[in-house]
């Protein structure tokens, strides 16, 4: 039956206002990108266009043929010429379908080629953003860009131009057939094809806009769900007695919905009567023309020729309606291509120079000299940082919360880059020295540890893949984590869980210490690594802190005295600038920065 084409793509017959309002501008330049990404591929793609072409003709084939088998074979009264037509039409239909699965297969082999070169382009590039980049973009968005844009790319090639190639051919060879038998019937044919597509477009608008309620308010009841039976939610939930007024809540909702999917079932069932009606009303139109004219004694139209009229409109109906979509689906293919390239052609900022230095050996002397850094132009947050942190010693960086006491740390691995001035690592400009070199000499243990969701000893392997048990054990011992490790069933092959969420956050601390161990830095940082924890676990990670700190080039940022004390020097930060500094006897006097710390923040650290 006419239409069935059309059903399924409802939804995307038009755009949103959302969709308009960031409808893409199509330059020539935008249109080479993305015939770039095709043209490895073309000779596979002119495959797939012959394929088409040739499918199409063939898919049409037995709607032509029909009218012989009824003015031949039937209505004549040969038997050889229906047997032959009837061979001819099933051999013409087996070869479309054959064809049909070639060109299938060639579309996805090519779709997916495409998305697996565009994203491993993507993920190279997002490897190589600053840090900056991960923490003003959300994260669902840079994870959109990573799987459904690139994914909407195989619809762009399988679909959307297969589409235009394949309706396109078919329309045409419809047309020609229908005007080469007569022209008053195809003139009539091509008149009342609108009347199919007016219902479709119709009733896709409402759909389209009954479905996005019912996508909002299934938002909604997740919302809900998430928030109510979550571990943290229940719990809240139940302290509170609030089980009455979120069964309500989530009642009202529920029902919402109900009755969201049944105006949206019934509008589909309306557009389905009327588009069976135009249906039908088509080819009765046809008849009665052709009857006419059969009845008048025309004689170039035959009862054959009718029904291959009636076939053929049918035919032409899917195509005209998807080509009037196109338009739509170009817009949105556009879109997509200009999110993607939106992220690809942001600037790799913090890259290896092509004369980049790669040392001998390492021995982690570290010098700021007239630091400068602030992440927009509007806000400094370092302002003419200048000390030198001498191998084998450590510094303790101390200040009010937001004082840039992270970002100075993060300058070495060149997490980020200085505005102005220069940050060296054993005498070279950081900037100078092969990133690889520079970070593998660098070991940050930081106040949120992230585990990935796997073993202990596949998070310890990140830091060192060729580590061997015993490595393993000596950098665990070290970390004073060995003993918890021994005491679990399975050892190292523990499962962390999601996050390190089975593990409590001293432990996660020290499998952490220990992860970077195994990478033997010739610079520890320990970025405030024991601010979240209680007392007791404070307790085993100092006592893995301590010895390190004797023994290797450390920084330490904290804000417990246990920690502070430990230090060759302390540095006291505020406001950007360096205020103060010196051991913690000659700064606890003076009366300025560290004392107010001092008396506000790490005595009470002390009496803990």
């Amino acid at each position: 039956m006419p239409g069935g084409g059309g059903s399924g793509r409802m939804g995307r017959s038009f755009l949103t206002e959302e969709e308009k309002a960031n409808r893409p501008k199509v330059t020539g330049k935008l249109l080479r990108r993305v015939l770039s990404y095709l043209l490895p591929y073309w000779k596979q793609m002119f495959l797939v266009f012959m394929a088409i072409a040739v499918s199409s003709v063939f898919s049409l084939t037995p709607s032509v043929l029909t009218g012989r088998i009824i003015d031949e074979g039937l209505i004549g009264r040969d038997f050889r010429a229906l047997v032959t037509l009837i061979v001819l039409s099933l051999a013409v239909t087996l070869g479309a379908n054959l064809i049909g699965v070639l060109e299938s297969y060639l579309n996805s082999w090519i779709a997916q080629h495409i998305t697996y070169d565009m994203r491993n382009t993507m993920y190279a590039h997002l490897q190589k953003m600053p840090q900056s980049f991960f923490t003003s973009h959300k994260q669902g968005d840079i994870i959109t860009r990573m799987t459904s844009d690139i994914s909407g790319v195989q619809q762009v090639v399988s679909g959307t131009l297969a589409s235009i190639l394949s309706n396109s051919i078919t329309l045409i060879v419809a047309l020609a057939a229908m005007y080469q038998k007569n022209w008053m019937l195809a003139t009539l044919g091509v008149l009342i094809v609108p009347l199919f597509i007016i219902p479709t477009r119709s009733a896709g608008k409402t759909r389209w806009s009954l479905t996005r309620e019912a996508q909002e308010c299934g938002d909604e009841i997740n919302g809900i769900l998430n928030e109510t039976l979550s571990v943290s939610g229940q719990l809240l939930v139940k302290l509170f007695c609030r089980e009455e007024a979120e069964y309500a809540r989530y009642e009202v909702v529920n029902g919402r919905m109900v009755r969201l999917n049944i105006r949206e079932g019934m509008a589909g069932r309306w557009f389905r009567v009327a588009l069976s009606t135009f249906a039908s009303i088509g080819p009765m139109l046809l008849y009665l023309a052709g009857g006419l004219l059969i009845m008048r004694g025309d004689q170039s139209v035959t009862v054959g020729d009718i029904t291959v009229f009636v076939a053929l409109l049918g035919k032409m109906y899917g195509p005209v309606n998807q080509l009037l979509n196109i338009q739509v689906d170009w817009i949105r293919s556009m879109a997509m291509f200009t999110r993607i390239f939106e992220y690809l052609d942001m600037p790799v900022e913090i890259q290896n120079r092509p004369d980049a230095i790669t040392p001998a050996a390492a021995e982690g002397r570290v010098t700021f000299d007239h630091v400068c850094f602030s992440y927009s132009p509007e806000r400094q947050i370092l302002k003419d940082l200048s000390f030198t942190l001498e191998p084998g010693r450590s510094i303790a960086i101390v200040g009010p919360s937001g004082s840039g006491k992270s970002t100075m740390v993060h300058l070495i691995p060149r997490l980020y880059d200085v505005s102005s001035g220069c940050v060296s690592f054993d005498g070279v400009d950081v900037r100078a020295l092969d990133l690889g070199y520079l970070r593998r000499n660098i070991g940050i243990v930081s106040q949120e540890t992230y585990l990935f969701n796997g073993t202990i000893r596949d998070n310890l392997l990140y830091a060192r893949p060729d580590a061997s048990e015993a490595q393993l054990e000596e950098a665990c011992r070290t970390a004073n984590i060995w003993d918890f490790i021994a005491s679990q069933e399975k050892g190292l092959d523990t499962m962390v869980g999601n996050r390190g969420l089975k593990l409590s956050g001293g432990e996660k601390q020290r499998i952490s210490i220990a992860r970077v161990l195994l990478k033997d830095p010739a610079l520890l940082i320990f970025d405030e690594a024991t601010s979240a924890l209680d007392s007791i676990s404070e307790r085993k990670i100092q006592d893995a802190i301590d010895p390190l700190i004797d023994s290797r080039t450390s920084i330490l940022i904290a804000h417990r005295l246990s920690t502070i004390l430990a230090a060759d020097e302390i540095l006291v930060v505020k406001d950007g600038q360096i205020v103060e500094r010196g051991t913690h006897k000659e700064l606890v006097g003076a009366g300025g920065v560290y004392t107010e710390l001092y008396e506000t923040q790490f005595r009470i650290g002390k009496s803990r």
